[in-house]
């Protein structure tokens, strides 16, 4: 939409800039209206398109939000996975993307996922470095910030609450939601542990109580009854997040705001359903003329739907075959964001024609783990527990038999040594002991162990990672990824900065005789045509033909199209017991082994990575290594060969 020169009207961020965070608590308790909080610059296109979405193509449309839409409390634009992925695949610096969308909406509040102790990584960090990220969050523009933990652990929700407290931003303390609250065999979860948790955050000086349904588990006539009991027992503004997998999110929704919910996430018509949020045009259609009538301008909404609708023509090649929404997340209890990843990593595995089986094999850990929350990364344990057991052809009894050996996936190793912290009811103390080999588990806050870092040290040694002076946005970057920020480092060192590519050029490349202009500073625009491209040499390598300007230019690149030219690598023989093979697809990041070592029954021989899942195979017996067949670098498959005994 065309709001050039439009100056954006009033809306919630003056509350919280004149009167502080109580301010826009008490304003939300004293709204009829249902508020919205749009999802869709974060939540819904990680589900989508896997976080893909280019900062471009966010700060493009947010002026318009601001102009067309200033009665939204918040717009969620950060946080959780799209921090790791504008890094990894889209080259990409995060702080950048938060800076513009500030400027860009300086009307409205941000919201961003953060995923407390595990700050927006997949680990437990020092207690100083997630300071160091909420305090850096802040300073460059976050408002509001969605803090949840991925066992529902207050202890380990604190230091992340506190932190956000002293910045003088908004906390929302979020409770993940699992199991059924109506269902009397799933009691673990009942209604009484969901007021006590959100007691427990209220006390601990949550702003507002956020209830997190990462999988769309909350249906409608439990919404209702949830959120009846929460307005009873705490004081604060409630916030409902849902997903739309099964397709009756918006049922939820209603029921919700029927029961005196305050505000509600929703994602643009033409970025919603399916593992995204509901659909939030038709929310607020619903809601028109009521109580509850969310003040939002339906022409308004439908403007912004048509940006996204066009731009997300670009993303064509990121989006999941997901084409309806499915019951079977009752089943399995995924939740959205992970739903659609763990059909990419099945994919990539060879095993997408056998999820119906990832399905039920994902029910099975999450049971035999002791019926956890799942959401990021507790999330990650139980599907990367659920494909290692689906690719190597392990049952639910081969993993729970004391007798058998199981190379279990690094993230599981850590979930049991408590490294995630206490879930609710404790460990199976049985699979615990097996996993853990006779290592003794943390029982206290992970965090309250990791001594802290000495952020000189860490900023000096980022430095020198880098090659230059990092700033301090930066270096939260580096200390939540130190290897993806030194990847994307060099990449900007080596091509610049590629995010001033438009979309479809940056994932799809230039056709012969197209010609683009692209702006590399204020007032310095380059007109690019591409010409044509000769067939690669000898080496591999092609010419590029081009105009720079007006003016003929060649450069030499290596054909990255064309598949290396390499021997199979041998598989290993079942029948052969001094043969180890490979349960999974990957690629050999470790070997902890030489040839001719000694090793004992458990010990950690070869680490394969597949999709950010590391894995650790130990050896299933004592004996002597004889040969290494696969070498650190070595892309192997399934029962692909990895080391052999005497």
């Amino acid at each position: 939409p065309n709001v050039k020169g439009v100056s954006p009207p009033s809306g919630t961020r003056q509350l919280l800039e004149e009167e502080g965070p109580k301010a826009v608590a008490q304003w939300m308790l004293d709204q009829d209206k249902l508020l919205i909080t749009d999802t869709t610059m974060r939540d819904a296109h990680q589900s989508l398109l896997a976080t893909r979405v280019r900062t471009d193509d966010l700060v493009n449309i947010a002026p318009a939000y601001a102009a067309l839409a200033p009665e939204l409390l918040s717009v969620e634009c950060w946080g959780g996975a799209t921090f790791d992925v504008a890094m990894r695949f889209l080259n990409e610096c995060p702080w950048d993307r938060l800076t513009k969308l500030r400027e860009a909406m300086p009307n409205l509040l941000t919201q961003m996922l953060l995923r407390a102790s595990n700050g927006v990584g997949y680990t437990n960090y020092p207690d100083n470095e997630v300071k160091y990220l909420v305090q850096q969050a802040a300073l460059n523009g976050m408002d509001i910030f969605r803090v949840f933990d991925s066992l529902n652990w207050a202890e380990n929700m604190r230091v992340a609450m506190d932190a956000v407290l002293d910045t003088g931003k908004i906390c929302e303390a979020a409770i993940c939601y699992t199991g059924d609250i109506l269902d009397p065999n799933r009691s673990k979860y009942d209604l009484k542990y969901y007021v006590s948790l959100a007691k427990e955050l209220e006390a601990a000086g949550a702003h507002i109580l956020a209830i997190k349904d990462m999988a769309g588990l909350l249906k409608p006539q439990a919404a209702k009854v949830l959120i009846s009991a929460l307005k009873d027992e705490v004081s604060i503004p409630l916030h409902f997040h849902t997903h739309d997998t099964s397709g009756i999110a918006a049922a939820s929704i209603l029921a919700a705001a029927e029961a005196g919910v305050d505000a509600v996430d929703a994602a643009l018509d033409s970025m919603s359903g399916l593992t995204s949020q509901a659909n939030l045009g038709s929310i607020v259609s619903a809601l028109k003329n009521t109580d509850r009538d969310t003040g939002l301008e339906t022409g308004a909404l439908r403007q912004l739907s048509d940006y996204w609708e066009s731009v997300r023509a670009n993303y064509a090649g990121f989006e999941s075959d997901i084409r309806s929404g499915t019951a079977d997340v009752y089943h399995h209890e995924m939740p959205g964001g992970q739903y659609t990843n763990l059909r990419q990593q099945a994919r990539s595995l060879g095993i997408e024609d056998r999820w119906s089986e990832v399905s039920d094999t994902y029910a099975d850990v999450n049971q035999m783990f002791g019926d956890i929350v799942k959401v990021t990364p507790s999330s990650k344990v139980v599907g990367d527990m659920a494909l290692m057991m689906v690719t190597s052809g392990i049952s639910k009894e081969d993993v729970e038999d004391p007798n058998k050996e199981i190379s279990f996936p690094d993230s599981v190793v850590s979930f049991f040594r408590g490294e995630l912290g206490q879930p609710v009811g404790g460990f199976p103390v049985e699979l615990q002991a097996k996993v853990l080999k006779g290592e003794r588990p943390l029982t206290q806050r992970p965090g309250a162990v990791l001594a802290e870092s000495n952020l000189d040290e860490r900023r000096a040694e980022a430095n020198a990672t880098v090659g230059r002076q990092v700033s301090d946005a930066e270096f939260a970057s580096y200390l939540m990824y130190p290897k993806v920020f030194a990847n994307y480092a060099k990449h900007q060192t080596q091509y610049g900065d590629v995010s001033i590519l438009p979309t479809p050029t940056f994932f799809y490349g230039m056709e012969p005789g197209e010609e683009l202009a692209v702006d590399i500073d204020r007032g310095k625009t380059l007109i690019i045509r591409f010409r044509a491209i000769s067939d690669p040499d000898d080496d591999g390598v092609c010419t590029v033909f081009f105009e720079l300007n007006g003016q003929p230019r060649t450069v030499k690149v290596k054909d990255e199209t064309r598949a290396p030219v390499r021997e199979a690598h041998p598989k290993a023989d079942d029948s052969d017991p001094s043969q180890l093979g490979a349960p999974m697809p990957g690629l050999v990041v470790g070997v902890s082994v030489v040839e001719g070592q000694k090793v004992e029954r458990g010990d950690v021989l070869v680490s394969i990575e597949a999709m950010k899942m590391e894995t650790s195979i130990a050896a299933d017996r004592d004996g002597t290594i004889k040969r290494i067949a696969a070498p650190v670098g070595t892309q192997v498959d399934t029962k692909d060969l990895l080391v052999v005994f005497e």
